[in-house]
């Protein structure tokens, strides 16, 4: 769905009775596919709220901004957009998340991060303007080596388990790797980090690097089209399936319905 479709996508800067919503939004390029249904769902949620009576009698305006997922996009809709009195920034972006982290705390604006953005901003002390939601990097990074550990009986039966993590070649990719480094001094598993550079339709020499060092698990921090090319290497390779663990962005119907009776098995 075109960005026209939704009616008010261009909003006045907010004046009484109403509250500024800046929608940050990459319905264009290699992640449309992901981000277009996650501004649906935003600006239809922003709509139903006024449709009851907006939050306390104060109504939501908004303006749709497009970045592609391009980080210096993404702060260029930051700096036209800041003017309007928003009442926050959620860019659904950790590139766009870093880049602005100071400019919103000097700006006083909040930034909000919904299961994405920089793990270390859980300090509020250090980053009283960044507002992490439902989880970081960090967490889910530390959620899958708890499963890995629950399956085989244990964080001591982790000692010499070979783990791999894929990972999109972005600031979003690689906030797990600290944490996994870190448990697998702790549990003694060998940790191998493999990048894979945007938007992630080549990576068969990734999965040849798989294939020769025969990890017992791969973990995939992936974004869109890499998801479901990152199966359907597992599928070409051989590598099971049922020991692919993706990140809650690569645990979709996007990322397995390409892959067809072939994605069987994968953990997202």
């Amino acid at each position: 769905m075109s960005a026209p479709a939704f009616g008010q996508t261009k909003a006045p800067a907010a004046g009484k009775g109403e509250q500024f919503f800046p929608v940050l939004v990459y319905r264009t390029g290699a992640y449309g596919p992901n981000g277009n249904p996650w501004a649906n769902g935003y600006v239809d949620y922003l709509k139903l709220v006024n449709a009851q009576g907006g939050i306390n009698g104060v109504t939501i305006t908004f303006e749709e901004c497009e970045f592609g997922y391009a980080t210096d996009r993404g702060v260029e809709c930051y700096e036209r957009l800041k003017g309007k009195n928003p009442a926050l920034f959620q860019p659904l972006s950790t590139g766009v998340t870093f880049a602005l982290t100071d400019k919103t705390a000097a700006d006083k604006i909040p930034l909000i991060t919904a299961g994405y953005g920089r793990a270390d901003s859980v300090e509020g002390e250090v980053f009283p303007y960044n507002f992490p939601l439902m989880g970081t990097y960090w967490t889910a990074a530390d959620i899958l080596v708890q499963h890995i550990a629950k399956i085989n009986g244990g964080f001591d039966k982790l000692k010499g388990k070979k783990i791999t993590l894929v990972y999109h070649d972005s600031p979003y990719g690689k906030e797990p790797i600290p944490l996994l480094t870190e448990r697998s001094k702790l549990h003694g598993f060998e940790l191998a980090v493999i990048p894979v550079t945007h938007p992630g339709v080549e990576q068969k020499a990734a999965w040849l690097q798989i294939r020769q060092n025969r990890p017992d698990y791969v973990f995939l921090w992936g974004w869109g089209v890499m998801n479901s090319t990152a199966v359907r290497e597992a599928v070409a390779t051989g590598f099971p399936r049922d020991r692919m663990f993706g990140v809650w962005w690569a645990a979709a119907e996007p990322d397995v319905i390409p892959v067809g009776a072939d994605a069987k098995g994968y953990n997202g």
